[in-house]
């Protein structure tokens, strides 16, 4: 990003993943420092964060956990001005929703007015955060590399859905299993994908689910693809799958869109707000498999121009997101934060990334 020097300071390990990373690292020439942390995954104390803050002019934190409430309690200490991107909060699932509730109203509440803005990464995230962050709340949806899977599903259509992201009890991948089993009532071709990266959830947790759904055969799991493997994927692909219950904003569904794949997302708010602006994708009740099966079953079987026209609609729709406008929007905040040119910001410490 011209005339602003980034520095990344995240964790040294990647959760459900054994063994630490190497404290100093460099990712698309932007230099990394990782620390040690202990305690919960879902809470991660990591108080050496204070040591690596020194010479910056704006610190941005990303998500809410540990780092966004301990640097909000030593900001008198920091004296530079910090903002914030929501990424969902913590409300990802329902649990611990009563504790979830008090803690935000409280001590998110609280340190949420230590910070110059509260940067929504969607609109579901914005009406979380406005009842605690007033004038200060602006919403900069998330974007994605428009070249990384662009055009890449798959140019005869066929009858294979795709799922990507991280395995969690959240994504309800376990809902994938009956639709595809819904599906294969209409046309037994209809084959699934699920690609990423195991967390709460496991392959073999996966490959058990599909067995009592009774579609094993007609499912593949790969773990940890890199993105020359997950293009490849995409490639024998027509349709995308996600069905989570929860999503602050839709990454994977939108990068499924850059590769020209359909959507069949569930009927949350962040998917019906995406579906709505790019005009592409079936929303699905979970309740009823066999309604969307029927919906999905009819496009592919009916006039494949039709089809077509929904591959490149999805890649068009897919351009409204691209992070380079996001970037050029975040850096405009930076400046208006710091009251002059972002040309002159010598650093930037962005925790929370990788």
């Amino acid at each position: 990003m011209a005339g602003v020097e980034t520095r990344v300071i995240t964790l040294n390990t990647v959760f459900n993943r054994k063994g630490t990373l190497a404290p100093r690292d460099s990712v698309d020439d932007v230099p990394v420092t990782r620390i040690p942390w202990c305690g919960s995954k879902r809470y991660p104390i990591a108080p050496s964060v204070i040591l690596h803050l020194k010479q910056a002019d704006i610190i941005h934190v990303h998500a809410i956990d540990f780092f966004f409430d301990f640097l909000a309690l030593c900001r008198r200490t920091l004296s530079v001005p910090m903002v914030v991107s929501t990424h969902g909060g913590f409300f990802h699932s329902g649990d611990y929703s009563r504790l979830k509730e008090i803690w935000f109203n409280t001590i998110t509440r609280a340190s949420a007015h230590q910070y110059s803005k509260i940067i929504a990464c969607s609109e579901n995230d914005a009406e979380i955060f406005s009842s605690i962050s007033g004038s200060r709340l602006i919403t900069i949806e998330n974007g994605i590399n428009q070249i990384k899977f662009r055009d890449a599903s798959s140019q005869r259509p066929c009858r294979t859905l795709i799922s990507f992201g991280r395995f969690s009890p959240h994504k309800r991948l376990d809902l994938l299993f009956p639709l595809l089993a819904a599906l294969r009532k209409l046309q037994p071709e209809w084959q699934l994908i699920i690609a990423g990266r195991p967390a709460e959830l496991g392959v073999e947790d996966l490959r058990k689910m599909a067995d009592k759904t009774g579609v094993a055969d007609g499912v593949t799991i790969v773990s940890d693809p890199d993105d020359v493997d997950l293009r490849e994927m995409l490639s024998t692909a027509t349709w995308f799958a996600s069905l989570s219950e929860h999503e602050g904003f839709g990454l994977a569904a939108v990068e499924a869109l850059s590769a020209g794949l359909i959507p069949v997302l569930s009927n949350i708010a962040p998917f019906r707000r995406l579906t709505e602006r790019t005009g592409v994708g079936f929303l699905a009740e979970t309740a009823d498999f066999d309604a969307i099966a029927s919906e999905v079953e009819l496009c592919q079987s009916g006039d494949p121009a039709r089809l077509r026209y929904l591959r490149e609609k999805a890649i068009e729709g897919a351009r409204l997101y691209d992070w380079r406008d996001v970037a050029v929007r975040y850096v405009d905040v930076y400046r208006d934060v710091l009251g002059r040119s972002a040309g002159f910001l010598k650093g930037i410490m962005d925790d929370g990334l990788t």
